[in-house]
């Protein structure tokens, strides 16, 4: 196969707005090296973390929510998700679909033609349990915001499904991190879950992935989503943010919450947990500064999980889920590569539910 030596690609130049994505028609195509694939992208999944790392909202001087925009008080030294600088220029996109063109030395050539989704930990390969020494795809080096990109032949996934490119590329980020959650927090068949932001890529991931290890299921949405979200078939679905979430709730026994929306609701949902509950986050996009009490905290005998690096286990699990048909897409809407911009302006206004994808 014959394949061009340059290729249309997304580039972020630096951390701000949306003007900081830059289209350009002729940027070079990456050769794979040692140990990796060339892959052709099919389609690129947005996520959080895309805009995140544009805007710089993982520096610690930023307490707001995720806003999308430029934020003032970006510290240079620490404005993603591993709190190292990250290089610019850079192709972000974590959640590629694709097919295999191209391998490095040390890659079976037969893998030439699978189709592939991405799991995006970068990890050491003397030490991959070793959570300082990972990266993410996108962010620590170039993604799928292109016709072309190169990862470790390990971190390509085969994937057997009838799926399309489109379907498939809403998978890798946010049901690896909804499984990664549950996963942190032993969520088993025993348990009720309360999954706010129910509507969003990782929320509706919770609600399934959490069904399908046999656990009760109930969520918070906004009112003109429930539509969408009664499509998963929670146990039951409540307003966005009742004012009383304990009497929302009811007779109701929440074992775990878990959340990736924080913000100034969070109080509550820490004070419907049942004594001995867990509470595991991925996340805060309405805002990572909250107050706790700390009686609660430990009257209660509660357990808080932070989740970002998952097990190393839990993607090629996501692609057998898929290719049992155990989970099923979400798939909000597709814009052109050449569209960005626009698709991460829907993706912010978060009238959406589920998740959106570019293809080149």
């Amino acid at each position: 196969m014959t394949l061009p030596a340059t290729m249309r690609a997304m580039v972020t130049i630096g951390h701000g707005d949306l003007d900081q994505l830059v289209l350009h028609q002729n940027w070079p195509r990456p050769d794979p090296g040692p140990g990796e694939v060339l892959i052709r992208v099919g389609a690129c999944g947005l996520n959080n973390t895309d805009v995140n790392t544009r805007t710089g909202w993982y520096s610690k001087t930023v307490s707001e929510a995720t806003t999308g925009g430029a934020y003032e008080t970006v510290d240079e030294h620490d404005p993603t998700w591993g709190g190292a600088p990250i290089t610019f220029p850079r192709i972000q996109g974590a959640d590629v679909c694709g097919k295999i063109v191209s391998v490095g030395e040390r890659v079976d050539p037969a893998r030439i033609g699978q189709r592939v989704i991405t799991d995006n930990w970068l990890r050491d390969a003397h030490d991959p349990l070793d959570k300082d020494k990972t990266g993410y795809f996108g962010s620590e080096r170039d993604g799928g915001f292109a016709e072309y990109t190169t990862i470790p032949a390990i971190n390509a996934l085969a994937v057997n499904s009838a799926l399309c490119d489109a379907e498939l590329a809403t998978f890798s980020c946010s049901y690896s991190t909804a499984e990664g959650m549950l996963t942190r927090a032993n969520v088993a068949k025993t348990d009720t879950v309360l999954v706010p932001g129910a509507s969003g890529g990782v929320g509706g991931a919770l609600v399934q992935l959490a069904k399908r290890r046999g656990a009760r299921v109930i969520t918070l949405a906004s009112d003109a989503k429930h539509d969408e979200v009664a499509r998963l078939e929670p146990a039951r679905i409540l307003p966005r943010t009742p004012d009383n979430l304990r009497t929302a709730l009811g007779p109701e026994k929440i074992s775990v919450v878990a959340d990736v929306v924080g913000g100034p609701y969070w109080p509550q949902l820490i004070d419907i947990l049942e004594r001995g509950g867990r509470y595991t986050c991925s996340g805060a996009i309405a805002g990572p500064m909250v107050e706790l009490d700390l009686r609660t905290f430990y009257l209660r005998d509660l357990t808080f999980t932070g989740s970002t690096v998952i097990d190393p286990s839990v993607m090629p699990n996501i692609v057998r889920y898929i290719e049992a048909g155990e989970i099923k897409p979400a798939l909000a809407a597709t814009y052109p590569l050449e569209e960005l911009r626009e698709a991460q302006a829907a993706f912010i206004r978060k009238t959406h539910s589920g998740n959106i994808v570019v293809t080149p």
